[in-house]
Formats: structure tokens, C-alpha cells, sequence
């Protein structure tokens, strides 16, 4: 029988302490908490007949049963019946969990029922009036809890600026958050929804706050505007929006925890912060002439945090390609144009070259604006 060494022994044992642990973090199981706004006697917004407690809690199970199709995902509720959660039990439940990501959902509404659109939130304060009356009517909820003062450390949902001393942990997750945030606004543009504010926005509600993790806060869409109320009520509407959350959740985790890659991730929509073109390949597109040569519209193709050779081997044979530092990332565009109707081609190209998830941008003078803004 052949002898073994002590040193060959003990190199065995590493090695398969080496491999185990490789193994481990390569199966290692991506967390998602799902939160559905609202439940039990806190109904949440109700308009025409739809109640914000119900639709949020229907789409949060569509949502989680897609990610719950895929390998080495697990889902977390904080409701899958009709209950009342307080908001920091809400988060406690993802923190001892240990989940990767929260995401709570929810349905917006407005006294100016023609309001629409969607929104999509991360943990921050803000001073801009509109974020904070938003966030003031969904931290209004710890109202209805025993002791919420107390609980609460005695927070004000009435003054959001109350939080500010008690807000420590809300950089750590910020980039993440917003990458998430902007994976879902990237989806709802796809269906063709308005996304409200030009991009991802920050307010300080006290769901968001306690969770310790990467967690965005999503309003669907208006309940009180009777188009928009009647589709997030319906089958198909809610199996939309489900899809294109569940599709940005698996995006952000093939991105960040692994998983099937492709050369060019999906689009991200746009951040907040304004950001430098840096140099286009030659145009493939005559221009018509400019109405306003202070106004352009190009089409967002990806978001990546890999600098690309802006060759067509990149982008499925497209030319054209122009890319803007963002933070950490990179976006790639396709194609340059002041005229909108012709900007609506090239999007068209570029959906039939296989970026489904492609949409329109606007910049004025270099800065990127709403979409709307622009073609108004």
C-alpha cells in the first residue's frame, strides 16, 4: 500500500476546503424580499372600484412566482394574504432573512386624477416637494401602529426631514438601489409606460430606511386615473408589470451575483447625474434638417459596467454607437437625430437587431431630459 506523505495529506485537505468553499459561493442562493404595499384594514388608495392593497398584492405574487421558476432564486414575502404588516416589521423580515434585494410595491394616486405614469423609488432624502409628499403618504401608514412614536424613534410622517438625523446606512446601498431601480423603469419603458420625473428618484420613506440591503419602492402606476387604474387592475396589465419587474430582478442578479451573460447587458434607464459624450463611431444616418439643433434623440441600447470598442461586433452589427459615462457606468446609444419621427425608425432597427428592451432618449445641449420635454 503506497504511503502518503503528511504535506500531500494536508495539501488534500486544503484543496477540498478550497473547492468547497468555490463551490459554495458559486451556488450560493440570490434573496429577494418581496413587499406588497399596504393589506388588512390599511386599504391603501381606492378609486373606481380598485383598492392599492389587492392590485399591489396580486402583482407581488405574479412577480414571485416567475422568480421563484428560476434556479438558485428564493423568495421572501412580507405578505401573500391579506394582512396588516407594520413598515419596520416589513423590513425586519428581509433583514433576518438575509435577503439580497427588497422591493416594495405599491400604486400611486392623485387628486388630479389625470396624473399617470410610473415611479420608481430608492432610500434618500430629498428636498424636491413632489418626492416628499410621496413619501409622506406612504410613511403615513405607521399611523395605524401601536406606539409608532415609540417604535419609531419619534419620527414625523409628516416631516420626512425627521429621518435625516437617524439616516446612516442609506449610501452603502445607494449605487445598487439605483442600479435596480433603473433595470425596472428600463421595463416599464418597454411596455410603452410614462416614466414620471425623467428618472430614478430619492425619498425618504421609512420601508426603505430600515431595510439594510440594495431595496427600491415602486408605484405601478396611478389608481386614481380611470385608464391607468382599469389596467393595473386587469389580468393582462398586472401579468405585464410582473414581467418586466421579475425581468429586471434577474438582470440586476445575473449582473451582480452571476449568472447567463452577454456581451452587452440590458438597459439601464437613465441616472440622474449629468454625464460627458465621449466619441461616436461615423454616422450611418443622413440627418434631415434640424427644427432645434439645441434638442437631439438617440436610442439607449444598454447599460454596462464594461467599456465596449464602439464597433458593430459589439452591438449586433449596429453603427452609429455613441457612449456617455454615467458613475461606474457606461451607456451605449445608437444613432443621432433632432427629428423625432425618424428617431422612431432607428429604434425600430435597433429592437429588430435584438434590443428588445431599446428606447428613446433626449439630450438639450448635451443634457439628458425628459422625453417629453423634448418632443413637446
Amino acid at each position: 500500500m503506497k504511503k502518503y506523505k503528511k504535506t500531500d495529506v494536508l495539501l488534500a485537505v486544503l484543496m477540498m476546503m478550497v473547492s468547497s468553499l468555490v463551490f459554495s459561493q458559486s451556488d450560493q442562493v440570490f434573496k429577494v424580499t418581496l413587499d406588497a404595499g399596504h393589506g388588512g384594514h390599511d386599504f391603501g388608495a381606492a378609486y373606481n372600484g380598485h383598492v392599492e392593497k389587492n392590485i399591489a398584492l396580486a402583482v407581488v405574487l405574479k412577480v414571485g412566482k416567475i422568480l421563484e421558476s428560476h434556479p438558485k432564486v428564493s423568495v421572501i414575502y412580507t405578505r401573500k394574504t391579506d394582512v396588516f404588516i407594520d413598515l419596520i416589521e416589513r423590513a425586519n423580515i428581509a433583514n433576518r432573512a438575509n435577503a439580497n434585494i427588497f422591493v416594495s410595491i405599491h400604486c400611486n394616486a392623485n387628486r388630479n386624477t389625470a396624473a399617470d405614469g410610473t415611479e420608481t423609488y430608492v432610500m434618500g432624502m430629498t428636498k424636491i416637494a413632489s418626492n416628499l409628499e410621496a413619501s409622506k403618504k406612504e410613511n403615513a401608514v405607521v399611523t395605524l401602529e401601536k406606539d409608532y412614536q415609540t417604535k419609531y424613534e419619534g419620527f414625523d410622517p409628516n416631516s420626512p426631514e425627521t429621518m435625516i438625523g437617524f439616516t446612516l446606512m442609506q449610501e452603502e446601498y445607494l449605487d445598487n438601489s439605483i442600479s435596480l431601480a433603473s433595470k425596472i423603469q428600463n421595463g416599464f419603458a418597454a411596455l410603452g409606460k410614462k416614466i414620471r420625473g425623467g428618472g430614478v428618484k430619492q425619498a425618504p420613506f421609512m420601508v426603505l430606511h430600515k431595510a439594510y440591503m440594495p431595496r427600491v419602492l415602486i408605484e405601478m402606476g396611478f389608481i386614481s386615473n380611470y385608464v391607468e387604474g382599469n389596467i393595473l387592475a386587469s389580468e393582462e396589465g398586472q401579468d405585464d408589470i410582473a414581467r418586466a419587474i421579475a425581468d429586471a430582478i434577474i438582470s440586476y442578479k445575473s449582473e451582480y451575483f452571476g449568472g447567463e451573460e452577454s456581451e452587452v447587458v440590458k438597459p439601464s434607464q437613465r441616472m440622474i447625474e449629468n454625464s460627458e459624450d465621449t466619441t461616436a463611431s461615423t454616422k450611418s444616418v443622413e440627418e434631415p434638417k434640424k427644427s432645434n439643433p439645441d434638442i437631439v434623440f438617440k436610442v439607449q441600447l444598454a447599460v454596462s459596467r464594461r467599456k465596449l470598442e464602439l464597433a458593430p461586433k459589439n452591438f449586433k452589427g449596429l453603427k452609429d454607437i455613441s457612449m456617455i459615462s454615467s458613475g461606474k457606468n457606461y451607456k451605449y446609444f445608437y444613432g443621432q437625430t433632432s427629428d423625432y419621427e425618424l428617431s422612431k425608425n432607428l429604434l425600430t432597427e435597433a429592437k429588430a437587431k435584438g434590443f428588445d428592451s431599446a428606447y428613446l432618449v433626449a439630450f438639450k445641449n448635451g443634457n439628458e431630459i425628459d422625453i417629453q420635454e423634448a418632443i413637446k
